[in-house]
């Protein structure tokens, strides 16, 4: 495992996707931003869900996706919808 799993939310599985997009380091996730990134890993997996999104955004604020302030988990459903009208199954 490299250098993104030791930030919170990324394991094997995310990495392995981040890798495929181009996106190999911390500094690399931070640069590209978590919807970004997202879009990237859902151009290659279209199961890719929010959970994932709030994942990705916790991991560059090297937080839990459990503690993202409340504006911010909004302004990422917000993104979701606009993006998809797929509901993630676990979606809050």
């Amino acid at each position: 495992m490299g250098e993104l799993t030791d930030l919170p939310n990324i394991g094997k599985v995310v990495e392995v996707q981040l890798n495929a997009v181009g996106i190999t380091t911390a500094a690399d996730l931070r640069s590209t931003g978590s919807r970004e990134a997202w879009l990237l890993i859902r151009s290659i997996d279209d199961s890719a869900c929010l959970h994932l999104l709030y994942a990705l955004e916790g991991a560059i604020r090297h937080i839990p996706k459990r503690d993202l302030p409340p504006e911010i988990k909004d302004g990422l459903r917000l993104f979701y919808r606009e993006i998809t009208a797929t509901p993630c199954r676990r979606e809050k």
